[in-house]
């Protein structure tokens, strides 16, 4: 607790608190209050208890989501790196347009106490610019939250100096508009137990790149699956062995392949979803996502699940023959699927297997 005894206050729009100042802030009724301030409240209280430890709730995306404990000190050590990495100067300004019931709307707040941020509280929405009227150093949003942004308030965007984007993929059509920003955007890999990200990519800009870079005292290594191994004492006791299957560019590099347990092994041939899913972006204007059903001749089969009405015959035929010039032979899907509802995480995520279990099968 020593280490993170000396964080204990914050900057809330425009306003200093000291810790006596955010405990009676706190600790007033919240009947009346929406559920993104009760949350952040809470996280308040947690934080400035006598605990060592904070409870964390897991998004769920890949498994069933849990509940697990993050040390505090840890916490003040991912907060202590992303602002070395971005250059966190005092009294800049960070948006908090996250809920705090996760990791990511929680460290937004340990970075404003840590380094002295200003944290400007929005209520998390489709579009957190909305009502923005001043400039902002740094901010976090999901994909989704990017691309109303720029579809609902562009001048707005200008007001954003660095903006990271995390919590799911950066589409083909949402990368392409990061392209004519003046806002330097970045990608994150990471997840609740490697307290938010560990690696970045720049996704626009002279810096932009196809590879992440690991963060400072993070080391890499690859696995037997070809999946990733995290090493970063100062987030983790153990090492973090995911099912990230990545190409290691160099020691602190790598490209993000997709997911081993998606992975599907046609014919003897092993596709990636998630890079099939990229070839046909430009295709399909709903979402959708690659999975694999069982097959007598290849074992598995690739299928395409999309989120829309029944096409017609005619547009599915046009719809073939556009995607056998850029897909190969093993990655064509052998048979569509549409779902009106995809089934989602809490956090907006596509719940796959969840929403596989819900197609129709003869």
């Amino acid at each position: 607790m020593k280490e993170t005894s000396q964080y204990t206050s914050l900057i809330i729009n425009g306003v200093l608190y000291n810790k006596a100042a955010l405990l009676n802030l706190t600790n007033q009724p919240t009947t009346s209050l929406p559920d993104w301030k009760k949350s952040f409240y809470q996280f308040l209280q947690d934080w400035l208890n006598d605990q060592a430890y904070i409870a964390v709730n897991t998004s769920g995306s890949t498994g069933k989501p849990k509940r697990i404990l993050v040390s505090k000190e840890k916490m003040v050590n991912s907060a202590q790196m992303t602002g070395a990495y971005f250059g966190f100067q005092k009294k800049q300004k960070a948006l908090l347009c996250l809920p705090c019931h996760y990791i990511a709307g929680k460290m937004m707040v340990v970075r404003a106490m840590v380094w002295g941020l200003d944290l400007i509280c929005v209520e998390p929405s489709g579009n957190p610019l909305a009502s923005i009227q001043e400039p902002i150093d740094f901010a976090a949003m999901v994909p989704m939250q990017v691309t109303k942004a720029i579809a609902e308030t562009p001048n707005k965007m200008i007001y954003l100096q660095q903006l990271i984007v995390g919590g799911g993929k950066v589409n083909h059509t949402l990368w392409q508009q990061l392209q004519s920003l003046s806002t330097q955007c970045f990608a994150t890999y990471g997840m609740t137990e490697t307290i938010t990200h560990i690696a970045i990519q720049p996704l626009n800009g002279s810096l932009k790149s196809e590879a992440f870079q690991i963060l400072p005292k993070v080391s890499i290594a690859q696995d037997k699956r070809d999946c990733l191994v995290i090493k970063a004492p100062h987030l983790s006791d153990d090492k973090i062995v995911t099912n990230d299957i990545v190409h290691l560019v160099e020691q602190n590099q790598f490209i993000w392949l997709g997911r081993f347990d998606n992975v599907i092994n046609t014919g003897g041939v092993k596709v990636f979803p998630e890079q099939i899913e990229k070839k046909l972006e430009s295709c399909l204007h709903n979402r959708f996502f690659i999975s694999a059903l069982p097959d007598e001749t290849l074992g598995q089969k690739v299928v395409l699940i999309i989120e829309n009405q029944p096409w017609t015959n005619q547009d599915i035929t046009d719809f073939q023959e556009q995607i056998n010039k850029i897909l190969s032979k093993f990655e064509r899907p052998k048979q569509l699927f549409f779902l009106p509802k995809f089934l989602e995480t809490p956090t907006g995520k596509v719940q796959r297997q969840r929403t596989k279990s819900l197609l129709q099968l003869s």
